[in-house]
């Protein structure tokens, strides 16, 4: 199993930037696939970034296209999600997750997950 931190939220006004960090403990050593997602107030969980194991092949949400870049940084078991240009939609508890099969495209390969920041956005 994965143990994983999520830090970085925060509050912020619209147009501004955080970035959000995750890091993994336990079994490593295994090939995740990585993943962002965020949950509203009575909406579903979506997945906003993704990333494979190698970070070589990433994939993003069309409401985040253009504003959100995911990287990883596997010697330091850690996993980063630059956000720019926050909307007040983006307003939201963002989740890290990980993807046993390496692939990080799909959100129903996620197996563990961490507690979550909260990202609150302004106008």
């Amino acid at each position: 199993q994965v143990q994983l931190v999520e830090s970085g939220g925060g509050a912020v006004q619209a147009g501004g930037s955080l970035r959000l960090s995750c890091t993994a403990s336990g079994r490593t050593s295994r090939p995740y696939g990585m993943g962002w997602f965020r949950q509203a107030p009575g909406k579903g969980r979506e997945l906003v970034a993704g990333c494979s194991w190698t970070g070589g092949s990433t994939s993003y949400a069309d409401s985040v296209k253009g504003r959100f870049t995911i990287t990883r940084d596997n010697s330091m078991h850690t996993v980063y999600l630059q956000m720019n240009s926050l909307k007040v939609e983006d307003t939201a508890l963002y989740y890290c997750g990980a993807d046993p099969s390496g692939r990080g495209r799909d959100s129903a390969d996620f197996d563990y997950w961490g507690q979550g920041t909260q990202v609150t956005v302004s106008s």
